[in-house]
């Protein structure tokens, strides 16, 4: 090669790495054509990108000498496709990306076109084929691999997904599906997000052990929807089936721990339903926690509408709270509960609305009933309060 073409296309590689737009122009393009990759969450959108700046970088090399991919690209490409795997991203996907990239390359190279000869557009061509090629046939193989090996290890394998829903490093519910599906198995749905952890001042990191010792106390025999235990520091984070989260209080309260349990968010929204369970034992009071009763997904979200951070909307915390006492139906139950929280006691209460006090006590052992809230607790009855306050 002479040293006309070679000094051409090194302007033209210097050019377009130094200009953010082209990364930007590959994401952006990935993003739209291919669908697993627009459902991707902001929190994957910074991994596409770095890997599309490397990948830019080293084909705008290989084009510039005449190179082929070395070994060390080689790993790097086995190990996209490993992690890939393991967050169930298809690898047809994947590929479809790369092809995607290669043509927004070829686009971005062909607008520098006036600098450059028919031998370089041949170059490119031949690169670009041959590259393709081969990390097609890299990563299908690495993507195979780990694949039979995350089947082959089951409880592994559910583990990672847990930690990649948690992480919300999924890319739809589709490919959730898909994942697993290959792994034969039925994720719960509805589900309960379970954040436990011991009662005491220490907090050393979790063993893995006690949180499967508390998944195994907690799971159905023979239930065939799947449930899966994982760590996050000082905590056991399980997912496992809706119903479940009646018997986690007492379970949680035998082994003196403590918990939250989320069930109200879709598989989708496992990462939201950890962020409220984990912000909610981070902040509630001592009270708050009573043997044999879990947080809910009420509590959670009071706790976080009180800490500034509201993750509903005030009428959704208001109506996960009364639950049905915001019935029509129920206005003499709601009547009740506001002349207790108004007044003090239920002898005054009473007074005030012209009861027998065993009527208004009768009342607010319904509101108990239908909302597991006793207005008598003093955690129970401030949740009970907010909710009438800002119920519209």
């Amino acid at each position: 090669m002479t040293s006309q073409p070679v000094a051409a296309r090194e302007h033209v590689r210097q050019e377009m790495v130094a200009d953010p737009r082209v990364v930007a122009a590959i994401v952006s393009a990935v993003h739209e054509q291919v669908p697993v990759y627009a459902a991707l969450d902001d929190s994957r959108l910074p991994e596409v990108r770095a890997i599309a700046a490397w990948g830019l970088e080293r084909l705008l090399h290989l084009w510039v000498t005449d190179g082929a991919l070395e070994p060390s690209d080689l790993r790097r490409f086995r190990g996209i496709a490993a992690a890939r795997a393991a967050d169930g991203r298809p690898v047809q996907a994947v590929l479809r990306a790369y092809r995607v990239a290669a043509t927004v390359l070829t686009d971005e190279i062909a607008a520098r076109a006036p600098r450059l000869a028919a031998a370089d557009a041949f170059a490119l061509t031949r690169m670009l084929l041959t590259a393709l090629d081969t990390l097609s046939e890299e990563m299908t193989t690495a993507y195979a691999a780990t694949d039979e090996d995350l089947a082959a290890d089951r409880d592994r394998a559910l583990r990672l997904l847990l930690d990649d829903l948690i992480a919300g490093r999924h890319a739809s519910v589709g490919a959730l599906s898909d994942r697993s599906a290959r792994l034969g198995v039925q994720l719960p749905d509805p589900y309960c997000l379970l954040v436990a952890e011991p009662v005491g001042a220490e907090r050393p990191d979790m063993a893995l052990d006690a949180a499967t010792g508390l998944l195994e106390a907690l799971a159905v025999p023979g239930d065939e929807v799947v449930s899966s235990a994982t760590v996050r520091g000082s905590r056991a984070v399980l997912l496992l089936p809706g119903a479940v989260a009646a018997r986690a209080g007492a379970v949680l309260g035998a082994r003196s721990w403590r918990g939250c349990a989320i069930t109200g968010e879709s598989l989708d929204r496992v990462a939201v339903a950890h962020r409220l369970a984990a912000d909610a034992l981070d902040t509630a009071p001592a009270h708050a926690h009573r043997p044999g009763r879990v947080l809910t997904d009420a509590d959670a979200h009071v706790l976080a509408l009180l800490g500034g951070h509201p993750a509903a909307a005030p009428d959704q915390v208001a109506r996960l709270v009364l639950g049905p006492l915001t019935d029509p139906g129920q206005r003499h139950l709601m009547e009740a509960l506001t002349a207790y929280i108004d007044a003090g006691s239920a002898s005054a209460a009473a007074r005030v609305l012209h009861l027998h006090a065993q009527s208004l006590r009768y009342r607010l052992r319904r509101i108990h009933a239908l909302t597991s809230r006793d207005p008598r607790d003093p955690w129970q009855r401030l949740t009970l309060d907010i909710a009438r306050t800002i119920r519209p």
